[in-house]
């Protein structure tokens, strides 16, 4: 299988940036915004290792590109499955006022949830690395 060593790089590189970005947030109790982060790194890490073996990557939810790999033939494992859950949970109520009844999102969020978001995304970046490095022959 080719891998696309370049298009790869470029989206793993902004998820890492985003996950800095996530613990900066976490720091400052920006705790909705940190989760939302943390969704983000782990989507564009996942697009890179699709985009890098020709998969076009479509969609936000981290559980959908997670099966795409697997339809690939990349074992993910039922961990990653279930941080890919929790994370796809962040995508829009971090975000949005009305994705609440009351309130606004950063009322809804803690420390807890955002140590646990940045958790899973961590979990994710670290099994696309080793899934690239395996693909493209070598560490990248």
């Amino acid at each position: 299988m080719q891998f696309d060593r370049e298009e790869y790089k470029r989206w793993m590189l902004q998820a890492e940036h985003t996950l800095a970005s996530a613990r900066r947030d976490l720091s400052e109790g920006d705790f909705n915004w940190a989760c939302f982060k943390a969704q983000q790194a782990a989507e564009y890490a996942l697009k890179g290792l699709l985009y890098g073996v020709g998969v076009s990557a479509t969609g936000h939810s981290i559980l959908r590109l997670l099966r795409s790999l697997e339809k690939l033939g990349l074992e993910t494992g039922e961990e990653l499955l279930t941080a890919a859950r929790l994370l796809d949970r962040h995508y829009i109520p971090t975000r949005y006022v009305n994705a609440h009844a009351v309130g606004s999102p950063f009322e809804f969020y803690d420390e807890p949830t955002g140590r646990e978001a940045i958790k899973a995304a961590e979990a994710i970046l670290k099994f696309v690395r080793e899934v690239a490095s395996r693909l493209a022959g070598g560490p990248l």
